[in-house]
């Protein structure tokens, strides 16, 4: 069973920067993904960005594209999110997921296999 621990969140102004990092442990498959996505309070988890472990294949979505940066290094097993310009609006809690069989719907949380515990990024105004 693959497991997945998340770091770098933190407190930071409006316009700041954060790195995230999930450490991934077990083993993928040659067509997973991993996944990053938020929740904030009373919200529903929203996708952010994932990518296909093998390939490095990209995703984002349209709240994050031009200032978020996700990244793999397969042979440290781990994922990086990281976030430029940050908004109030991106304040939530942020977790990364495992996915398996990675080949669509690579937006739906529901499809993730395994999770981490999250890590908190707190945007001030």
């Amino acid at each position: 069973q693959v497991q997945l621990v998340e770091s770098g969140g933190g407190l930071v102004q409006a316009g700041g920067s954060l790195r995230l990092s999930c450490a991934v442990s077990g083993r993928t498959g040659g067509s997973s993904a991993i996944g990053w996505f938020r929740q904030a309070p009373g919200k529903e988890r929203d996708f952010v960005a994932a990518i296909n472990w093998r390939f490095g294949r990209a995703y984002y979505s349209d709240s994050v594209k031009d200032r978020f940066a996700i990244s793999r290094d397969n042979a440290k097993n781990t994922v990086s999110l990281q976030m430029n310009s940050l908004e109030p609006e991106d304040t939530a809690n942020y977790y990364c997921a495992y996915r398996a069989i990675a080949l669509t719907m690579i937006n739906d949380a529901t499809k993730y296999d395994s999770w981490g515990q999250g890590t908190q990024v707190t945007v001030s105004s």
